[in-house]
């Protein structure tokens, strides 16, 4: 697996894409009102009201952390989930841990 940490230090570099790393890892917390499992991930929808930021503005956060590998994206039916890339996230804090 290679990983651009470059992208991952720009997607993290805006707050509302932290905020939603930081939802996205205590879903039952964040999103308990899903009426789908949460091991699916977060609909998009409830990510969209969380933050209260125009849907297209919340679909350029998310293609931002999904470029950088830091989210998974799953479809279904019409439907788009969201969950965190653990292993990428885990590599990055080892990679930052290691090399500063």
């Amino acid at each position: 697996m290679t990983i651009d940490f470059d992208a991952i230090h720009k997607a993290l570099s805006n707050p509302v894409r932290r905020d939603i790393l930081t939802w996205l890892k205590s879903p039952e917390q964040y999103f308990a009102q899903q009426d789908y499992p949460l091991e699916l991930g977060v609909c998009a929808g409830l990510i969209d009201q969380r933050i209260g930021l125009s849907q297209s503005t919340v679909s350029a956060h998310l293609a931002t952390l999904i470029k950088a590998q830091l989210l998974q994206a799953k479809r279904v039916g019409q439907w788009s989930f969201f969950s965190r890339n653990e292993p990428v996230i885990q590599a990055f804090l080892e990679h930052i841990h290691q090399d500063l």
